[in-house]
């Protein structure tokens, strides 16, 4: 993870960039203006990931630049990342320099916190973790009120839970989540929020049913599910499903089926390639879909999928990758016209954006 140049004077001009950057891509598929989602100029990161450097017989913070993994950017406080991180970067070096059996072999420190004050920190290290350990960390995860998770070669500790709970609202109600340490979760939590309520607005009110493929640990599927009858949800990740399925349990979203497939297998499934054993007790022919969520990762559709979004009268589509957006859209434009898009600024003062349309039947 390299340090993101941060300059709140730059931000609207780098947004304006980006919203540039949108229209042109878009452009050949007579997309309307997107709409414009801003982020928090700081504080906005609710993950952060930092090697330690050990300098002047102290090991501290560091990033690296892109590439460059010998010269590092020493880090006191980290403006972009949450208020919540950024006061337990302190009283956390503050207990690896007390204590040896804490700071022994360290050498790199995650933590995972969320809009509703939830902090998980990871411990990881090169050498084993022994009872000592144990010890130290369970009066560390007390004192700071945070959960632990330590790692080395072959061996994961939990102190408090492996999981942090957040809390979204979408459309005045909240949703509750948890989100595993280790797990793709959003990193802005402040511009999430923002998408759940653009994708809940853009897919309307439904009386039928929806086709929801890499759908993580749910987090688009919940306020989805309350705009139509029915989700059919997949996954391939074990670590997101059982996160989704807890998520499904304890917002008591009795609408929703998840099944453990990737985007190929479903594909396969549905044009009755193969059957699947994980497909056991779903009868894919009762359902009415009239929608497909999709949220890819960078790499976008394989050609496949995404010639099986093309049967749907609406595609809802979350991009990371605006580059490989536009490719899909390049696919499906002879049959589906964009009718809405949004440009949702997720990492601020970099060159990365995420993007969502919708595509309807012409």
């Amino acid at each position: 993870m390299s340090a993101p140049q941060f300059d709140p004077a730059t931000y609207a001009a780098q947004l304006a960039e980006k919203a540039a950057r949108l229209a042109e891509l878009l452009a050949p598929f007579d997309a309307p203006a997107a709409e414009v989602f801003d982020s928090p100029r700081e504080h906005y990161r609710l993950r952060a990931e930092f090697r330690l450097w050990r300098e002047d017989g102290q090991r501290h913070y560091a990033m690296f630049e892109q590439g460059d993994k010998h010269k590092a950017i020493l880090i006191d406080d980290f403006p972009i990342a949450s208020r919540r991180i950024n006061e337990l970067m302190p009283q956390l070096k503050a207990a690896w320099q007390a204590s040896d059996v804490l700071s022994f072999k360290l050498f790199q420190v995650e933590f995972l916190t969320t809009l509703a004050g939830d902090a998980l920190i990871t411990l990881a290290y090169h050498r084993p973790l022994d009872a000592a350990w144990q010890a130290a960390a369970e009066q560390l995860a007390a004192s700071l009120g945070v959960s632990i998770v330590g790692r080395s070669k072959g061996k994961r500790i939990v102190i408090g839970r492996d999981y942090v709970e957040e809390e979204l609202t979408v459309a005045g109600r909240t949703f509750r989540y948890r989100q595993p340490e280790g797990a793709f979760t959003q990193p802005n939590g402040a511009v999430c929020q923002k998408m759940l309520g653009w994708a809940f607005e853009a897919i309307g009110q439904r009386d039928d049913d929806l086709l929801e493929l890499y759908c993580g640990n749910g987090n688009f599927t919940l306020p989805l599910a309350t705009r139509v009858r029915r989700v059919l949800a997949t996954e391939i990740s074990k670590t997101s499903v059982n996160a989704a399925l807890a998520n499904i349990a304890d917002n008591g979203a009795g609408n929703i089926e998840l099944v453990r497939l990737s985007a190929e297998e479903l594909t396969q499934a549905l044009n009755e390639v193969r059957p699947f054993r994980r497909l056991a007790g779903i009868d894919l022919k009762s359902y009415a879909f009239g929608s497909v969520f999709v949220d890819p990762p960078r790499a976008g559709m394989d050609p496949d999928t995404c010639e099986l979004t093309r049967r749907f009268e609406r595609i809802l589509y979350i991009s990371c990758n605006p580059e490989t957006l536009a490719a899909n859209i390049a696919q499906l434009h002879d049959t589906h016209r964009i009718e809405r898009c949004a440009l949702f600024d997720q990492f601020p003062y970099t060159h990365h954006m995420e993007a969502g349309v919708l595509l309807v039947r012409r």
